[in-house]
């Protein structure tokens, strides 16, 4: 199963994408600062854009799903029971999991934006897919839901999951990190290895770097561990 960024190329009003790569199996963290092209590059991953050149290739993928940034964009049930059974899902086993239990007749136009993400993210989460992209799904999101949500990602083992964020604090296990740097995709390798290489990384990443004490990924159960470490070497 592989999804291939062949010679990519896409443009818009002055501003080029370009990406190659193969995305195995695993857990993908596609990081990089707002408007580095990480929407971009993961509506080129779905199908959704088409790229001025070269070519994106699925192989051994049969199904796939995009979960954008902005949860509203998703909705389509006029009731928050309407809008899980769109998934195919179950309504009340999915309301829990979103923190939404009992209000399957509200209007989904009456949630906060957070409540919104919820309930997005618990329907993607649930529906199997080979390849499943997710652009900037800590967004709206408080501390407590982003480590949630951290905690369910860095248990995914089957399929493809690429995970756009520009959010440095918040973060999963993954299985390799990629950074998107003036329009350019580039790739820093598997974990643990690409974690040293990772110029990038948030301040408190950084520093168990420099101290030579990098994590085996970069969860915070792995970052907490590696201090404990350096705590008790130091």
């Amino acid at each position: 199963m592989q999804l291939v960024f062949e010679n990519v190329a896409f443009y818009r009003q002055g501003w080029a994408l370009h990406a190659s790569g193969t995305f195995n199996a695993g857990v993908h963290l596609v990081c990089g600062p707002v408007g580095s092209g990480k929407s971009t590059l993961a509506m080129l991953a779905s199908g959704l854009l088409a790229p001025d050149e070269g070519n994106v290739r699925l192989e051994g993928i049969g199904s796939s799903m995009l979960s954008l940034q902005f949860p509203e964009y998703h909705i389509t049930g006029l009731t928050l029971a309407g809008e899980v059974a769109s998934w195919g899902l179950e309504t009340e086993s999915i309301l829990t999991e979103a923190g939404l239990q009992g209000r399957e007749h509200e209007d989904p136009a009456w949630l906060s934006r957070g409540e919104l993400k919820r309930l997005q993210i618990a329907c993607a989460l649930a529906v199997s897919r080979d390849l499943l992209i997710l652009d900037e799904p800590f967004s709206s999101l408080d501390c407590h839901e982003k480590e949630a949500l951290c905690r369910k990602l860095s248990t995914r083992h089957a399929g493809i999951t690429l995970l756009f964020t520009h959010e440095p604090w918040y973060l999963p296990r993954v299985d390799e990190i990629w950074i998107l740097e003036s329009g350019r995709l580039g790739a820093l390798g598997q974990t643990p290895g690409a974690i040293a290489r990772w110029s990038g990384a948030p301040d408190h990443i950084r520093h168990l770097i420099a101290s030579d004490n990098i994590p085996a990924n970069i969860s915070p159960d792995d970052v907490e561990e590696a201090v404990c470490r350096m705590h008790v070497s130091g």
